[in-house]
């Protein structure tokens, strides 16, 4: 399919083949019909990737911010690539369409294949194919006229600011700010019996709402508008002045504070400053300025656009997907009409002409289409790339290979995988994919792999390709993973490994029973990476394993409730999803499986289990304490490790100092950067395929990794010691002393 996309880098835009993307549990698959432009969101982010590398950074002074930290703690290299990730990538513009839906994922019910429907959000982009989750889209009268149609998002945003007003029959409201959202709210506020008032800075799209929205409309630098709206509203002012502007003046916050009656209220729908002038109009007439949510309750709440759970309407009357079925049916209906604002349609292909257009100013605008041939088949096949790198490594061919397939690209893929794996040669980059069309073609070009794909069966059933890496989020491991060896193919997943018990059950079950002479069978790697730094080597064999006493602190930070990486679902919350790196990397460091675990936590009002001790026990009598912090300072190290045995003692910094104490001497090792292993847990994993070697990770230490992390949890809710093996809910855990 076709898709309208820009790199951040140097403004490029362009029409681009990308795969079809996936449909997930929730989602509909939608063929579009028309996607709208909306000039004022996308025309900055056109202008700001336009611009040079210092203008960028002024315009997004918080992404500055997070590449400094990212220097201090990772270093240059891991900056630069996290840098040019961002910049090389193609980025996907628009989000508001409407279309036919093709298709309908799990879990949906209120939508069948061939709905006419109205979408919303990011996923709702210029594309010939989108997938929007089912709570972003709303179901369309067959009749109604999609070029109307095709302004939902702008007009839920726009309902939105007029709720936030609470405004009744008779009463009259400013709009400040005529582009597509204004003229959208001046519709909605007539069409609710409000005196609509509307300014702008431009006299044409004054004139324009003249004629079709308000009752009374200014140029801003027309002499006595205040004397004027006080005149109209009869000496009281405006009951309430909604700023649909983008600005970074002053003057619309305080040119509302001056015309809005007492006790009257001003919503800030657009982006504008809201350091507003005290006196003399906000605190005498003590006014209240409101903050419009976007489309409405329910946006960037994950459980409702993700998960489809719905607010009950006897308590939150209107969501955005009811915001969005308002307005439907306020066009369907005739209460409003919104064709005036079309001025341009484009075709697709002619796309990148109308965002021209909008940078250059060379004509007058308002609301701008962009057109879809729906007569065209959908075809779900990959995407070739052909380029100078793929033909290189051809020339190998015949020779013992490494065929790779990666599942899931995103940032840290990026970052530490894919720069990792070496090119050319018997190792081939081989397909891609990931959950939208354009993150699978960004890494496909970036890493230089033959092919990138929206169907994982392109990577799992391919017969050129040996070896996969899984990279997803964290719920989709365990049935990728065991997929892939079913498949015969040796895999990476990073980790957790899965996020249940019975998952980790039935991987190990299967590679039980499938378990031949080791040059035969696929093999199974997890990303615990830090037991790969060199400073975590240097002192694994300093130690050499035995009885030793050992504590990890993590200075974890705080994750938001609601990221996915929370959710028990998703993510499997930070216990499975993170601290099994940790215990990894003390089982490594002695040597010997951890036999029984007690965890205490410190009580939060989220219970996100974030802030706890964990005590392990060893089967060599190592001891072992996991303290993981997410109520900490982010200026400290985010890890410390001590290592206790035969009077030596280790100190490893953020795996970029250590100190050894050893017969009353002192030796330190630094580097110039953290190194957590990244770089040779690939080799070490590609080097296992490639000459047919064991794991570098045995079974046994895969298995209990994960294990653990699912008694820790087990004890936090019983308060007791839980043994690692051998308690009466795992009956059916793998036999490994009988396995191998």
């Amino acid at each position: 399919m076709k898709q309208i996309v820009q790199k951040l880098k140097d403004g490029t835009m362009k029409v681009l083949k990308v795969p079809l993307p996936q449909v997930s549990k929730g989602q509909l698959a939608v063929n579009t019909h028309y996607s709208l432009i909306s000039a004022g969101t996308e025309g900055s982010t056109v202008k700001t990737a336009r611009k040079g590398f210092i203008g960028k950074a002024k315009e997004r002074p918080q992404q500055v911010k997070q590449v400094v930290d990212t220097f201090k703690t990772q270093g240059p290299l891991q900056t630069y690539r996290a840098v040019m990730r961002k910049l090389d990538a193609y980025s996907p513009l628009g989000y508001s369409a409407v279309g036919e839906v093709i298709e309908v994922g799990s879990g949906v019910v209120d939508f069948s294949i061939g709905d006419l429907v109205a979408c919303g959000g990011l996923t709702a982009s210029h594309a010939q194919v989108i997938t929007v989750p089912a709570n972003l889209c709303v179901k369309l009268n067959p009749s109604t006229d999609l070029r109307q149609a095709v302004y939902n998002t702008l007009g839920a945003i726009a309902l939105q600011g007029v709720r936030q007003a609470d405004l009744r029959l008779g009463e009259s409201c400013m709009v400040i700010g005529l582009g597509l959202l204004g003229q959208l709210t001046c519709l909605l506020l007539r069409a609710a019996g409000i005196s609509v008032i509307a300014m702008d800075i431009d006299a044409h799209m004054v004139g324009i709402a003249a004629r079709n929205c308000a009752d009374l409309a200014f140029a801003r630098n027309t002499p006595g508008i205040e004397s004027k709206v006080f005149d109209f509203t009869g000496g009281l002012g405006c009951d309430a002045v909604i700023i649909t502007a983008a600005t970074h003046s002053l003057d619309p916050i305080n040119f509302a504070g001056a015309v809005a009656r007492k006790r009257g209220t001003i919503v800030v729908v657009g982006a504008v400053p809201t350091g507003f002038d005290r006196e003399p109009h906000f605190y005498k007439k003590e006014l209240q300025v409101r903050m419009s949510c976007s489309y409405g309750p329910g946006r960037y709440d994950p459980q409702y656009e993700e998960k489809g759970i719905d607010y009950p309407a006897a308590y939150v009357r209107w969501t955005e997907n009811r915001n969005m079925q308002a307005f439907q049916e306020l066009i369907y209906s005739g209460k409003i009409d919104v064709s005036y604002l079309t001025t341009h349609t484009f075709k697709l292909e002619d796309a990148p002409k109308a965002y021209d257009m909008m940078m250059d100013k060379s004509e007058p605008f308002i609301g701008i289409l962009i057109e879809y041939d729906t007569s065209k088949e959908i075809v779900r096949d990959r995407v070739s790339l052909q380029r100078s790198e793929v033909r290189s490594q051809r020339s190998d061919r015949g020779k013992q290979q490494v065929g790779i397939g990666f599942i899931g690209a995103g940032s840290y893929a990026q970052s530490h995988l894919l720069p990792n794996i070496p090119k050319g040669g018997k190792v081939i980059l081989k397909g891609v994919m990931t959950s939208t069309g354009t993150g699978s073609r960004s890494a496909g070009e970036r890493f230089g792999f033959e092919f990138c794909t929206g169907d994982a069966e392109d990577i799992l059933c391919n017969h050129e390709l040996n070896t996969v890496f899984i990279a997803t989020r964290h719920d989709t491991h365990a049935n990728y993973v065991l997929e892939a060896l079913k498949a015969g193919k040796h895999v990476f997943v990073e980790k957790p490994l899965c996020l249940t018990l019975e998952d980790l059950n039935e991987i190990f079950r299967y590679q039980s029973a499938i378990r031949s002479p080791q040059s035969t069978m696929p093999l199974l790697m997890v990303g615990y990476n830090r037991r790969f730094s060199p400073l975590a080597v240097r002192i694994e064999n300093a130690f050499g394993g035995g009885a030793m006493a050992m504590t990890y602190r993590v200075n974890a930070g705080a994750i938001p409730p609601d990221s996915w990486i929370q959710d028990p679902e998703v993510g499997g919350g930070r216990i499975i999803g993170e601290v099994c790196h940790f215990v990894d990397f003390l089982t490594f460091m002695n040597g010997s499986l951890p036999v029984s675990v007690y965890g205490t936590v410190m009580d939060g009002p989220r219970n996100l289990n974030d802030v706890l001790n964990i005590s392990l026990k060893y089967e060599n009598g190592s001891i072992g304490t996991i303290s993981y912090f997410a109520n900490g300072d982010k200026s400290l190290s985010k890890e410390r490790v001590e290592i206790y045995a035969n009077g030596c003692t280790a100190i490893l910094d953020d795996f970029r100092e250590l100190t050894m104490y050893s017969r009353g001497r002192k030796k330190t090792k630094k580097l110039m950067s953290q190194d957590k292993g990244q770089k040779l847990e690939v080799a070490a994993f590609i080097d296992a395929t490639l000459h047919g070697k064991e794991a570098p990770i045995s079974v046994e230490e895969i298995h209990s990794a994960s294990l653990v992390t699912f008694r820790i949890l087990e004890s936090l809710r019983t308060g007791q010691v839980v043994k690692v093996f051998g308690t009466d809910f795992t009956d059916d855990a793998v036999d490994f002393g009988k396995a191998v």
